[in-house]
């Protein structure tokens, strides 16, 4: 129903290695798992903690199998080799980009909607849009992360903290569409609007 995505992007490695390790249980039906890779090899994956899930279930092996595993005798010390990137995605050509940045509350006490537009590095992650428009207007665009195993996440914009127990979160939007990368690792293009959205799940 959802094109082969199972739960969201950062999920998606752990659901290949549970359902690749329990295929047995599926017998005699067969899973077809071909929508679900074309969703992992669709994606550019940055976070480490994302790619150490996803690659097992690429390769055809799960954490579950870990024990068998051989390996060899260590006494390979070659570098891997560094790729260098195509001319199309280097980005250590510096240009500045301009980013809209909104952030809305209709959820909780005051509501408010603020937006400003902040120049970045082309390349530059969320993360350096949120400071941008912080050091631009500070009492407006204040905000807060906490480290994760992800990478950073906000937890609190304008004052207003999320809160597991009222289930409530800062939601981050391209245009209308749920951004599935986190501030560290999405990178705006010239002219995007995100927004950060408080919501609850």
């Amino acid at each position: 129903e959802r094109g082969g995505m199972m739960g969201n992007i950062y999920s998606m490695g752990l659901a290949l290695q549970a359902l690749e390790s329990t295929e047995m249980f599926y017998a005699p039906r067969e899973w077809d798992c071909a929508q679900a890779f074309s969703v992992v090899y669709g994606h550019d994956y940055h976070q480490p903690m994302a790619i150490a899930q996803v690659l097992p279930a690429l390769v055809g092996r799960s954490y579950l199998e870990a024990a068998n595993v051989k390996c060899d005798d260590g006494t390979s010390t070659a570098p891997w080799p560094r790729p260098s990137l195509p001319p199309e995605l280097d980005t250590t050509t510096e240009a500045l980009i301009l980013v809209s940045y909104s952030i809305i509350n209709h959820l909780q006490g005051s509501p408010f909607n603020k937006s400003t537009s902040v120049q970045v590095w082309s390349g530059s992650t969320l993360l350096k849009v949120l400071e941008a428009a912080e050091e631009k207007e500070p009492t407006i665009f204040s905000f807060q992360t906490e480290q994760t195993s992800w990478g950073p996440m906000v937890v609190s914009i304008h004052g207003l903290a999320a809160n597991p127990d009222d289930r409530t979160y800062w939601q981050f939007l391209s245009g209308a569409d749920a951004i599935q990368e986190g501030v560290s690792v999405y990178k705006p293009r010239d002219g995007e609007h995100i927004q950060a959205v408080f919501s609850t799940y």
